[in-house]
């Protein structure tokens, strides 16, 4: 199961990448394409070309971990196909490994109080 602490951040490539590829590489990706550090405790989240997989990258404090999912019936909703990389929320990553539209769930914005009270 992931855990979605505070703070985390979860990242998704809006490209394809090849689903052969394994830990190590993928670790590679996220370091030279994404420019991240694969050990930083963030989620690294990966797409395939035919859309009904992911792959999630993380790094769990005592070693990398992969996530695998593969949608039975239906495709994945992802951002158009282009370089670079997106942030999700914990709600909106829950909602696409569901396989529904993410893109419906969004954070509400909510001014910080001056004072408690």
């Amino acid at each position: 199961m992931i855990s979605v602490r505070p703070g985390l951040r979860i990242l998704v490539t809006t490209s394809p990448v090849d689903f052969r590829r394994g830990l190590d590489s993928l670790a590679m990706l996220v370091t030279e394409a994404l420019r991240c550090d694969p050990f930083c405790g963030d989620l690294f989240v990966f797409r395939s070309k035919r859309n009904d997989r992911v792959k999630i990258l993380a790094w769990d404090g005592t070693g990398l971990v992969l996530y695998s999912k593969r949608l039975e019936t239906g495709r994945f909703t992802w951002p158009a196909i282009q370089d670079g990389v997106i942030a999700l929320s914990g709600s909106q990553l829950s909602v696409l490994l569901d396989g529904l539209d993410w893109r419906k769930v969004a954070p509400r914005a909510v001014e910080r109080p001056l004072r408690a009270g």
